[in-house]
């Protein structure tokens, strides 16, 4: 069975190309703009992990981040973020994500890190 991933990101270059991306590796893969989205997708669909932007208008990924734990707590989840604000990562971390990424991120590096988390 495939994995599932979501990329949660309002920046619609960064969702389209990480999109591409795993679904050429094997992944089924969703995307969301915002929260709302997020959460529905979240609710709706098995997802084994998500990529989310700590930076999101609306609800900021650490809310999103508590919105999914209260909901699927057997989901992994794998912040980014371009500003490297180390105390908001550092509350992700605590909060449950597995790991983070600064954007810009090195493709190759993200892969191995969600194929590790994965599998």
């Amino acid at each position: 069975m495939k994995k599932r991933l979501l990329i949660v990101d309002d920046q619609y270059g960064i969702r389209s190309l990480l999109r591409e991306l795993f679904m050429k590796d094997g992944y089924e893969t969703w995307t969301a703009a915002t929260g709302e989205e997020a959460l529905e997708i979240v609710q709706n669909e098995k997802i084994d992990l998500i990529l989310l932007d700590i930076k999101i208008p609306g609800m900021d990924g650490i809310d999103i981040l508590q919105q999914i734990n209260k909901m699927k707590k057997d989901v992994k989840v794998i912040m980014m973020t371009a500003y490297g604000e180390l105390n908001l990562l550092g509350e992700a971390m605590e909060k449950g994500a597995v790991a983070y990424f600064l954007k810009p991120f090195d493709i190759n590096e993200i892969r191995r890190k969600v194929k590790k988390e994965l599998y």
